[in-house]
């Protein structure tokens, strides 16, 4: 065995976590050595357990962040579908479609900065609805709320709540301009105050350094997050990211390995763009991830969710809700 993923390996069962230096250190490290050992590493820490969640578009464009990848931003001319905050009967139908099919976790997400107080009470009824009626786990991502209103969610039956860091602190301002990074961490902390769980990874493709997306993972760890979402820039038309290349499933690979190795109990949640790969992800749920949005995305299409679970039922999963 390559000896830094042997020693770091090492370290890991030992109990103890990685350093930025030695995270680096693995970017180089013989790739499918560094595959099999991160996902030794997540066998260990996680057994087979596979959290699968799906979203449904709750609110869609109009967005008035600047975000350079995204389709929803009113910056960008790309002819998506735009409507307000979806009335509960089409929340609570997507809801029991996914739970009928054994998906776990189901999240409602939501354009825009954040939504206003009353958007907020309107989805509270609507979560109220789906508890009811329904067990499956809910998840919300709604911006850059404050506390109150995240207090408001947990109490209607919220979960779990998501904000992506995107990259890293040191890269942000280049994504995105109309709010700050630190914008975003004070509203996970909100969130974690309120006693919701955190779900925050990034975008893996927007021109970001393979250290950015180590220091984004470490500055998720470091905030107690062990839901991750792993993303890959699906180019869209008329967005100032729409000439970035797709990226290889390699470097995807060696990403999610590279996570794991920095959050070896967490969940590497594969999301937006897996659809583009040729495996649709496969490689990566052997390489350390144990974690996927399945059904489509926001705004592109997503793998379906019966052929999803016929792939990790053959590579020895077992679907059920992560305990984070």
């Amino acid at each position: 065995m390559n000896n830094t993923i042997k020693k770091l390996k090492e370290k890991i069962y030992g109990g103890e976590l990685i350093t930025r230096d030695e995270a680096i250190s693995l970017i180089d490290a013989p790739f499918e050595e560094l595959c099999d050992t991160a996902n030794e590493i997540r066998e260990k820490f996680c057994s087979n357990t596979f959290d699968m969640c799906t979203i449904i578009n709750g609110k869609s464009g109009r967005c008035s962040e600047n975000c350079k990848y995204c389709a929803q931003s009113a910056h960008y001319c790309t002819s998506i579908e735009e409507y307000p905050l979806l009335d509960t009967d089409k929340i609570l139908e997507q809801a029991l479609y996914n739970y009928e099919r054994g998906v776990p976790r189901y999240s409602i997400v939501c354009s825009g900065r954040k939504l206003s107080d009353s958007e907020v009470d309107k989805l509270c009824d609507s979560i109220r609805e789906i508890k009811k009626v329904c067990p499956i786990s809910i998840c919300v991502s709604l911006g850059l709320l404050d506390e109150k209103n995240f207090r408001k969610l947990k109490d209607a039956g919220v979960q779990r709540v998501h904000n992506n860091l995107e990259t890293s602190e040191r890269f942000f301002p280049q994504i995105c301009t109309t709010h700050t990074y630190a914008d975003k961490i004070a509203a996970i902390n909100a969130a974690k105050a309120a006693g919701l769980e955190i779900c925050s990874g990034g975008i893996m493709g927007l021109g970001e350094t393979m250290e950015d997306r180590i220091d984004m993972v470490l500055q998720a760890r470091e905030l107690g997050v062990r839901s991750i979402p792993v993303n890959m820039l699906n180019p869209i038309p008329h967005t100032p990211l729409e000439n970035n290349k797709v990226l290889s499933t390699e470097e995807m690979a060696r990403t999610t390995a590279i996570f794991r190795f920095i959050i070896p109990d967490g969940f590497i949640r594969l999301a937006g763009g897996r659809g583009l790969m040729p495996d649709k992800g496969e490689k990566l749920f052997c390489s350390g991830a144990n974690a996927a949005i399945t059904g489509d995305m926001l705004t592109t299409q997503g793998i379906t969710i019966e052929k999803d679970m016929l792939t990790l039922d053959r590579l020895g999963y077992k679907v059920g809700l992560s305990n984070v």
